[in-house]
């Protein structure tokens, strides 16, 4: 594969944060301020600046302005709790939301202060204390916030994240629950999605009610089609992908992909097959046909087609739970 003008980010559990500024031909390990053998569970890019990309670790948060050359520690009352999401308003980028461990975190200055957000999560939960694994600032109306906790459904507030009101249940099993990716389709025809280990489901009503879709199971004796990450391809939103194995970690996995917004699936073609379940993925609008993947165990997938061919890269990491993709230019 020929390098791209692109940078990619990967940050793993255990093994730090990796960046290639070659689209995946060169690879620097980042050492500084972010300790190399940390873990760090997201990344995400800011809406309004294709540089900026913060990072959510064990550790604290931190952010790059350079697309992932130099990083800065973000000084939050994080420091001590598991960072699973970042999500930043697309309106203004100085109001982030941190998904933490059970609840989240506001700071409406750019990270300079914040405050303790009390989603209401239900405790315990089938693992002990939820996570929330993702946070989406609604770009239709950005005082709408989703949260999607694992184990316990999605929640939404509708004042900027002051209130929060946990949504209908996904399904009759506590794991309909377990929520692993989320995201938002605009437009006239507009959905909100999440995965779950059960597929993906599917609300056309703002979340009141959902749809479940099932993919195929790998083996006969599989109980169910284990599905991690989504996203939806940033110049049409009626193509998204979704990260499926036969279980987490999972010995196989597959990349399933949908070009009607749900209404047909298919699985695009993989150099090489998953040693596991594919766990999550990297888009950017300014890079409409250049699309990343990752499994659990470390292989990484560049797709340069918009998705309908997918090329494993020579690197291999450990665990890689995060992704990030921006642009050079």
């Amino acid at each position: 594969m020929m390098s791209g003008n692109y940078t990619i980010s990967v940050g793993t559990i255990g093994g730090g944060l990796s960046v290639s500024p070659d689209g995946g031909e060169s690879w620097n390990r980042i050492r500084n301020p972010l300790p190399t053998e940390c873990n760090i569970r997201t990344l995400a890019v800011d809406p309004n600046d294709r540089h900026r990309i913060y990072a959510g670790s064990d550790g604290g948060l931190f952010r790059t302005d350079d697309n992932g050359s130099t990083w800065e520690y973000v000084e939050s009352p994080m420091d001590d709790l598991q960072i699973w999401s970042v999500g930043i308003d697309p309106d203004d980028s100085d109001t982030v939301f941190v998904g933490t461990r059970p609840n989240a975190f506001r700071s409406r200055d750019g990270g300079k202060n914040w405050e303790e957000l009390d989603l209401g999560v239900r405790m315990p939960c089938p693992i002990g204390i939820p996570r929330t694994t993702n946070i989406i600032v609604d770009p239709r109306d950005t005082r709408t916030v989703w949260a999607g906790i694992e184990v316990d459904g999605v929640y939404r507030s509708l004042d900027g994240g002051d209130n929060w009101t946990r949504l209908p249940d996904l399904g009759p099993d506590p794991f309909h629950g377990d929520i692993h990716g989320m995201a938002i389709k605009p437009g006239a025809n507009a959905a909100i999605y999440c995965t779950t280990p059960f597929g993906i489901s599917t609300s056309n009503d703002e979340g009141e009610s959902w749809e479940l879709h099932e993919f195929p199971r790998f083996h006969a004796e599989d109980t169910r089609s284990y599905c991690r990450g989504m996203v939806i391809k940033p110049d049409n939103p009626d193509v998204m992908f979704v990260g499926n194995g036969d279980t987490i970690p999972g010995v196989t996995g597959a990349i399933r992909r949908t070009r009607d917004a749900g209404g047909s699936w298919d699985a695009p073609d993989l150099s090489t097959t998953p040693n596991s379940v594919v766990y999550w993925f990297a888009a950017n609008r300014h890079l409409p046909d250049v699309m990343v993947a990752a499994s659990i165990y470390g292989y990484l997938y560049v797709s340069s087609d918009g998705g309908d061919s997918w090329d494993k890269l020579q690197k291999e990491f450990g665990e890689i739970r995060s992704l990030a993709l921006t642009p050079n230019s």
